[in-house]
C-alpha cells in the first residue's frame, strides 16, 4: 500500500502465540469490513506492535478510568488512528492528552482519554481554525520544493482565507459534494459506511465543508491514502483511496477546495470512498449533501 507521509503507523495489535488463522501477512493492520476499499498489497509488520500484558504485570495506564465517559479501553486490533476517528478526534490530540511518550505503542486493556482534559465528555470542542497554506506532497514521501503563496493557492484550487475561521456549530455547516463523479455505491451501516464515487485516476477530490485536516496519510488499512477533516464539535469527514494528497495535518481547508486526486490506493479500482461521521459514528452522507 502506498504511503504519502512516513508518519508513525499508530497501532495496537495483539501478538498471538500461534498465528493459525493467518494465511498471508503475520502482522496485519485492522481491516474494516466495507464494500469498497479492499484490494492492493497488504502492509507488513506494524511498528509499535502492542502485546497483551501478562497476568502478573502491573496495571496498565489509565486503568482507573475504565468505563468512564470520555475514556476508551483498547481492544485487540485497535490502532490509535482508528480510536481517534471513531471518537471524532485527531490521533495526535489523543496521544497528547494521554501523555504518551511513544505513540507507536498502545496496549490491549490500556484506557485512553478521548476528549480534551477538563472538557465535559458530552461537549468536546475542536480547537479554533486558523488559516494555513496548502502543501502538495508527492507519494514518494520526498519534500516538495518551496512554493509561493500563489502556487500553493493554485494547487489547492481555492484562494487562501485572509483571516482565521471560527469553529462552526453543526447547524452552520454548509455541505458540498466531494466529487463530481457518479455515486457507485450507497451508504450501508454494515458493508459500506459511506458513499463510493466512480471516476478516473487524477480526478479532483474536494473538501465537503470548511474544516481542519486531522489526518493525512496511509496509516489505516483499508482506506489507502486518506484525509480526515473535522468540521465542528461533532462532524468529521474522511476521503479514502486517493493517489495524491494535497493537504497536510492541521491545515485549514474550505468547502470545495481541491484536497486530493482520486486513485486506487488500497482498492481494486479507482474510486473515492467518502464518509461523514457524527460523534465518531458513520452516518449517511446523502442526507446532508445538497441536491445535484
Amino acid at each position: 500500500m502506498q504511503q504519502l507521509f512516513r508518519l508513525p503507523l499508530i497501532g495496537a495489535t495483539v501478538v498471538l502465540m500461534a498465528l493459525t488463522g493467518c494465511q498471508n501477512t503475520p502482522h496485519r493492520a485492522p481491516v474494516e469490513d466495507r464494500a469498497v476499499g479492499k484490494g492492493s498489497a497488504a502492509q507488513s509488520a506494524i511498528p509499535g506492535t502492542a502485546v497483551t500484558p501478562a497476568p502478573e504485570s502491573k496495571p496498565l495506564p489509565g486503568a482507573e478510568n475504565a468505563g468512564k465517559p470520555g475514556y476508551y479501553t483498547v481492544k485487540p486490533g485497535d490502532t490509535l488512528i482508528r480510536i481517534a476517528m471513531d471518537n471524532g478526534q485527531g490521533w495526535r490530540d489523543v496521544a497528547r492528552w494521554n501523555g504518551m511518550d511513544n505513540p507507536n505503542l498502545i496496549e490491549v486493556g490500556q484506557v485512553l482519554r478521548v476528549v480534551p482534559p477538563g472538557i465535559d465528555p458530552t461537549a468536546a470542542t475542536t480547537k479554533p481554525l486558523t488559516a494555513s497554506k496548502v502543501e502538495t506532497r508527492p507519494l514518494d514521501g520526498k519534500s516538495p520544493a518551496p512554493a509561493t503563496t500563489a502556487a500553493a493557492s493554485a494547487a489547492s484550487g481555492a484562494a487562501p482565507a485572509p483571516a482565521p475561521v471560527a469553529t462552526k456549530d453543526d447547524d452552520d455547516i454548509s455541505w458540498g459534494w466531494p466529487s463530481s463523479g457518479a455515486v457507485a455505491a450507497g451508504f450501508d451501516e454494515v458493508r459500506n459506511k459511506g458513499l463510493a464515487f466512480s471516476g478516473k485516476a487524477g480526478d479532483p477530490v474536494f473538501a465537503a465543508a470548511d474544516g481542519r485536516v486531522m489526518y493525512a496519510g496511509a496509516g489505516l488499512r483499508g482506506y489507502g491514502n486518506m484525509i480526515i477533516i473535522k468540521h465542528s464539535t461533532n462532524y468529521l469527514t474522511a476521503y479514502a483511496h486517493n493517489q495524491t494528497l494535497l493537504v497536510k495535518e492541521d491545515q485549514v481547508v474550505r468547502k470545495g477546495q481541491k484536497i486530493a486526486e482520486m486513485g486506487s490506493s488500497d482498492a481494486d479500482s479507482v474510486r473515492l470512498h467518502f464518509e461523514v461521521r457524527k460523534q465518531g459514528k458513520p452516518i449517511d452522507p446523502s442526507k446532508l449533501l445538497p441536491a445535484r
